[in-house]
C-alpha cells in the first residue's frame, strides 16, 4: 500500500490533534450558526428556507474532504476508505461484525435511523444541536447527551447481541 505524507508513527499524534482542532472549529461554527440537520429539513419543507440545508450539504462535502485529507496524510491507517467504490456498495463495511447478509446491515441502518430521527423531531433538534445546547448550559441538551452515551453503551453491551441472534433466527445469517 502507498505511504502518505506522514509516517504511521507521526500520524498517531498528528491525526488526533488535527481532529481535535477541526472538532473545536466545527463546534464553534455550529454554535454561532445555530446549525441543526433536523431544523434544516424542517425549514426547507415548511418554509422553503435553504440556509440551514445549505449548511447540511456543506457539512457532508467537508466531511468527505476531511476523510480525503486524512487518507492523503496516512493511507495505511484508512485502508478501507474506498471500500464502497472498489466493491459492491451493498456489501457490509469491511470488518463488520456478526457475519450477516447485506440486507441485515441495511435493516440495522434504516430502523435505528428512523428512530433517532423521530426522537430528534420530538426533542426539537438533532444530536449535534443538543450537544451545542449542552455546552451552552442547557439541562435538556445535557440530559440528551448523557442519555445518548448511556444508550450507546447499553446497546453495544446487550441489545446488539440479541438483534444478531434474532436476525440469524429470521434467516439473515451469511
Amino acid at each position: 500500500m502507498a505511504t502518505g505524507i506522514l509516517s504511521k508513527e507521526a500520524a498517531i499524534y498528528a491525526v488526533p490533534l488535527v481532529t481535535l482542532l477541526i472538532g473545536l472549529l466545527v463546534g464553534y461554527l455550529g454554535q454561532r450558526s445555530g446549525f441543526c440537520s433536523i431544523g434544516a429539513f424542517r425549514d426547507y419543507f415548511l418554509f422553503r428556507h435553504t440556509r440551514l440545508l445549505s449548511g447540511y450539504v456543506a457539512l457532508i462535502v467537508a466531511s468527505f474532504a476531511g476523510y480525503l485529507f486524512f487518507w492523503f496524510l496516512t493511507p495505511e491507517a484508512m485502508e478501507h476508505f474506498f471500500w464502497a467504490l472498489t466493491s459492491n456498495p451493498l456489501t457490509p463495511v469491511p470488518g463488520a461484525p456478526a457475519g450477516l447478509v447485506p440486507a441485515a446491515y441495511l435493516i440495522f441502518a434504516a430502523i435505528p435511523g428512523f428512530l433517532v430521527g423521530f426522537i430528534c423531531v420530538l426533542l426539537g433538534g438533532c444530536p449535534f444541536r443538543q450537544a451545542v445546547m449542552a455546552s451552552e448550559g442547557s439541562y435538556r441538551g445535557a440530559f440528551f447527551v448523557i442519555g445518548m452515551c448511556v444508550g450507546s453503551i447499553l446497546f453495544g453491551a446487550f441489545v446488539s447481541g440479541w438483534i444478531v441472534v434474532l436476525m440469524r433466527a429470521l434467516g439473515f445469517g451469511a
